[in-house]
């Protein structure tokens, strides 16, 4: 049995921060039942691309999870969804603060008539603030989270990160939130409010900017690749693309030298690390002379056998074939529905001895497609 065996989640998330979250939970083993928008369900439901019609994205945040559609207006979906509450172990919900109160079935609500009910919101400014109603996307959090800030190039624009933190990361923590509330309730017998938001995941993730920033007064800029407070740590230039060498002591920078043949280790200007980083410029020059002169798969090589870390900036396509990354279970097979498209997906990064690995994921739901097989569910009580 997988850990989380027997946990009824009702999620009424949409597009990514509470999908993810609720995706993270179902790996683990725990039912999730998507309470979805009669007529369009989850707004990602209609996100590309596409394959046979269908959304790649939903179905990588969805799979293995039951679809019911409810109208929570509508008595008789109202009828529905208070009979889920009484067999539910948590409520997922990612609306702007008020609406789920507006509609009956805010946490104060649900906790009188369900003291065990684990309730869980995720939101862009939390639940409490001068700024709680305000509306959030992914790209908001990290541009008033200061992500934005120490992202990209000296000197250039601000740039989001890539993938979408300001959701993930929220997600994330909603879903540690989740796991202490259940703990908490073996001991208490009761469920827990859990408020997560957007934008101080994003601050809680930035353990250097909030040192520099704290410490010196000074807001920390964009470094592109480079590490701005270790050094080297960075991607440096090869004869036909990019290495990432991250040589984070003083030991591996003395190996790192003995391997490039640079006669720097004890150079004041390198020989700390607080140095090199006052002279990071200059020492990429140098370490950049000698890797410009072989290939990535050289110095790959090279530096993988004097122990020193160091990896090829991969595209997505490259990530998808890595044999670690295949070796880990991470890109796995989502089983089609008969007919349907053939996707694939993240596999679970959470590896335990109680957790049985698997080699494919079910199918995300069609929307309302379960909808018979929830209200047998809740007819038999089983």
């Amino acid at each position: 049995m997988a850990p989380l065996s027997g946990i009824t989640i009702l999620d009424l998330t949409h597009v990514l921060a509470g999908p993810f979250c609720t995706q993270s939970l179902q790996d683990l083993g725990a039912r999730v039942i998507k309470v979805e928008r009669p007529g369009t369900g989850d707004d990602t439901r209609a996100f590309p691309p596409f394959l046979q019609g269908e959304s790649a994205y939903f179905a990588t945040l969805n799979a293995g999870k039951q679809s019911i559609a409810l109208d929570l207006k509508a008595e008789a979906d109202r009828a529905i969804f208070e009979r889920l509450l009484q067999r539910a172990d948590v409520v997922v919900e990612n609306y702007r603060p008020g609406v789920m109160e507006r509609l009956g079935f805010g946490w104060e609500a649900l906790h009188l008539r369900h003291p065990r009910l684990v309730y869980a919101a995720v939101s862009g400014f939390g639940q409490t603030g001068p700024d709680a109603s305000r509306p959030a996307y992914d790209m908001v959090v990290q541009a008033r989270g200061g992500v934005m800030s120490i992202t990209g190039e000296s000197g250039g624009p601000p740039v989001r990160v890539g993938a979408s933190i300001g959701d993930i990361v929220a997600g994330m923590y909603l879903a540690q939130g989740v796991l202490a509330a259940l703990y908490d309730r073996e001991r208490t017998g009761k469920g827990a409010f859990v408020d997560v938001a957007m934008l101080d995941s994003q601050v809680a993730i930035q353990e250097h900017a909030v040192a520099i920033a704290s410490a010196t007064g000074v807001a920390p800029g964009p470094t592109g690749a480079r590490h701005p407070t270790i050094t080297p740590f960075a991607t440096y230039r090869a004869a036909d693309g990019f290495v990432v060498i991250a040589a984070g002591n003083d030991a591996m920078f003395a190996e790192l030298c003995a391997v490039l043949g640079l006669g720097i280790a004890e150079d004041p200007r390198f020989a700390t690390n607080a140095a090199r980083c006052e002279n990071h410029a200059l020492l990429k020059r140098l370490i950049e002379t000698v890797t410009l002169g072989e290939p990535v798969a050289h110095w790959l090589a090279v530096l993988e056998a004097a122990g020193l870390p160091t990896a090829r900036v991969q595209d997505m396509v490259e990530v998808l074939r890595d044999r670690q990354i295949l070796a880990r279970n991470m890109v796995l097979p989502v089983t089609p529905h008969p007919g349907g498209p053939k996707f694939v997906a993240t596999g679970n990064p959470i590896k335990m001895s109680t957790l049985p690995e698997v080699e494919s994921l079910p199918p995300a739901p069609r929307l309302d497609g379960d909808r018979q097989a929830i209200l047998d569910w809740l007819d038999r009580g089983d």
